[in-house]
C-alpha cells in the first residue's frame, strides 16, 4: 500500500445519558505520550473518509458502520513531520487534514499499539491536554456543532 498525501483526524464523542452535555475521546500516544484524537493518513486511493473510518477502526475499534460527520476545520502540516522525509516529491511541502467527528453509544473502545490510553473527557479539558492547535479547533467546531443542533 501506498501512502496518501493527506492526514486525518477524528474525535468520538456521546452524549452523557440523563444530560445534554458531550463527551469527547481523546488519545495518549504511546511513545511521545501527548494527548491527541485519532489521526492517520490516507492509503491509495482513498478518500479522506474512508481513511478516517478505517483509522478509527484500527486505532480504537470503532465500527465501520458508525455515523461520522465532516468538519470544516483544515489544517496543513509538513511533510517532514508527517512521514519524515519528502515522500510525494521534493514540491510537495505540506499535506492537508481533514477533520471528523463520530457519533458513538458504546464509550469502551479498544486501543491499538499506537495509543498507550484513552479517556472521555469535557469539552473544556480536551482543550486544556491536546497537544496540536488543529486538534483543539476541530473539537471546537464539533463541540459548538454539538451545541447547536442540541438547541433545536
Amino acid at each position: 500500500m501506498s501512502r496518501a498525501p493527506f492526514q486525518i483526524l477524528v474525535f468520538p464523542y456521546t452524549r452523557l445519558k440523563d444530560s445534554n452535555d458531550y463527551v469527547y475521546a481523546i488519545f495518549r500516544r504511546s511513545r511521545e505520550g501527548y494527548w491527541q484524537g485519532i489521526a492517520g493518513g490516507g492509503e491509495d486511493e482513498e478518500k479522506p473518509l474512508e481513511a478516517a473510518m478505517r483509522e478509527a477502526f484500527e486505532e480504537a475499534g470503532i465500527p465501520l458502520n458508525s455515523q461520522y460527520r465532516s468538519l470544516n476545520s483544515s489544517s496543513t502540516h509538513s511533510v517532514v513531520d508527517v512521514v519524515g522525509y519528502f515522500m510525494w516529491g521534493p514540491d510537495t511541502f505540506v499535506i492537508p487534514e481533514y477533520c471528523f467527528g463520530v457519533e458513538l453509544d458504546e464509550m469502551d473502545l479498544s486501543l491499538s499499539n499506537e495509543h498507550s490510553e484513552y479517556k472521555w473527557v469535557a469539552y473544556e479539558e480536551a482543550r486544556e491536554i491536546l497537544k496540536w492547535d488543529s486538534n483543539r479547533v476541530a473539537i471546537w467546531e464539533l463541540n459548538q456543532r454539538l451545541i447547536r443542533e442540541s438547541s433545536k
